[in-house]
């Protein structure tokens, strides 16, 4: 079923491995024709023009942007308390981790009399994006919300695309996990028009005119159109990335159950029909015997076209090495949104890795429980981001200012450096504006 790439024998430098590697990823260029005249008409006729793309593409018209409170009340009262009881437990560990992230100031004495200090001060208000396509992604409100909170944003609202089958109102349990989080801010609307309601606001269409705020920042994932709305507003707004289609990749030897690796890899790989999984092993046995579960596990899976779809395509596949260093060079290439490390002494493999959204270690961590309840955050880099980007975070809603705070004669002690430097670079109004302060006017 998967497509074998061999580099068994053979040393590739980083960019072939780059371009070897299988690798899905989707041409955002490709649809922002389609997007900014639904970005530019919401900036310009706001929540009208956004209820109106909702009919179009959603095939409902909210009453309104926001939910009332009622609603999203109603929806944690009816919650099952099965899905309640899971939801608090991802919440209470989510929250855990991410209360160890908060930055604190920091004050630099850098000479007597003067100091830079760092203070980090949160965003004021995100807008906070779940997607409701394939399946409905409560987790992904936890896994937002969680770090903003942590960080002390003050203003939060979430989006999130409106149900036929729910009276166009996001899917309840979306609604039920604001609720549990205490966000009481939630809006109708999916897609790119999502993104430019919130980059833009507006007036809603209830009969009390409620002002829809716009946000300093977007965060949470979505498909392409969001990602190219994202892509067109980021201008107006902070985003925290591009979001391609969800990766897993595994790096396996002999020791793996090959059951664990196929069960994996189908796990990603029914999230989308673009999504990759991607299996790097030392062992042509464990590779057979993949397949071989792989082939048994989609007779039972429910979404076993859209996973077949998946491991069947360009993005997916088994890459064979020599050893485990080989392999560790070739996941560091990859650098996947999630990578799984399946080897003997998988704690020192994981060690090793110097690129990836998040690193599962071992036979009892697999990505799933990073998805729900292991306390780390699921919003990650994809198409081989994480080489230079971190996944969501407390910091992500940080921003640091740095205050400088110098006396007379601190700025005197270095006022001939400064002016210097100034006439160096061809500014000497930038000397002056230190010169003058001392001497007057010449």
């Amino acid at each position: 079923m998967l497509a074998r790439t061999d580099l068994r024998g053979r040393t590739p430098t980083t960019a072939e491995l780059r371009g070897a590697l299988p690798r899905g990823g989707v041409d955002v260029d490709a649809v922002l024709h389609h997007v900014r005249p639904v970005v530019d008409d919401i900036r310009d006729r706001g929540a009208d023009a956004a209820l109106d793309y909702s009919e179009k593409f959603d095939g409902v018209r909210p009453a309104r942007v926001r939910v009332p409170q009622a609603e999203i009340d109603r929806a944690l009262a009816e919650l099952d308390p099965a899905v309640r009881a899971a939801l608090e437990v991802a919440i209470t560990r989510t929250r855990l981790v991410h209360a160890d992230q908060r930055r604190t100031d920091t004050v630099t004495e850098v000479v007597p009399g003067g100091t830079v200090t760092e203070r980090w001060v949160p965003v004021d208000r995100v807008g906070l994006y779940v997607p409701g396509g394939n399946a409905v992604y409560p987790s992904s409100v936890v896994m937002n919300v969680v770090p903003a909170q942590a960080a002390g944003v003050e203003s939060l609202v979430i989006a999130s695309p409106p149900q036929k089958n729910f009276d166009g109102l996001p899917h309840p349990t979306i609604l039920a996990a604001a609720a549990l989080l205490g966000v009481d801010e939630v809006w109708a609307v999916g897609g790119a028009q999502a993104v430019a309601l919130l980059s833009y606001g507006g007036t809603d269409v209830d009969d009390d005119a409620t002002e829809l705020v716009p946000v300093d920042m977007i965060t949470g994932p979505g498909n392409i159109y969001v990602t190219a709305a994202k892509r067109l507003c980021r201008a107006v707004v902070g985003i925290d990335a591009e979001a391609g289609p969800t990766e897993i990749a595994i790096l396996a030897d002999r020791t793996a159950d090959a059951v664990h690796v196929a069960a994996d890899m189908i796990s990603q790989a029914e999230h989308d029909v673009m999504a990759a999984s991607v299996l790097v092993t030392t062992s042509t046995e464990l590779a057979d015997a993949v397949d071989a579960a792989l082939a048994a596990q989609l007779e039972i899976t429910k979404h076993h076209e859209r996973v077949r779809t998946a491991l069947s395509g360009s993005q997916s596949g088994i890459v064979l090495v020599d050893d485990v260093k080989q392999g560790l060079q070739v996941v560091n290439a990859y650098a996947a949104e999630h990578l799984e490390i399946q080897t003997e002494n998988a704690a020192e493999v994981a060690a090793q890795v110097r690129a990836a959204g998040a690193i599962f270690v071992g036979p009892w961590a697999p990505v799933s429980l990073g998805d729900y309840c292991a306390g780390s955050n699921h919003v990650l880099p994809t198409a081989g981001c994480a080489r230079h980007q971190s996944g969501l975070s407390v910091q992500t809603f940080l921003r640091g200012i740095h205050v400088v705070d110098y006396s007379r004669e601190a700025l005197q002690d270095v006022a001939g450096h400064v002016i210097t430097l100034a006439n160096a670079e061809d500014l000497p109004a930038h000397g002056e504006a230190v010169r003058l302060r001392f001497e007057g006017l010449r």
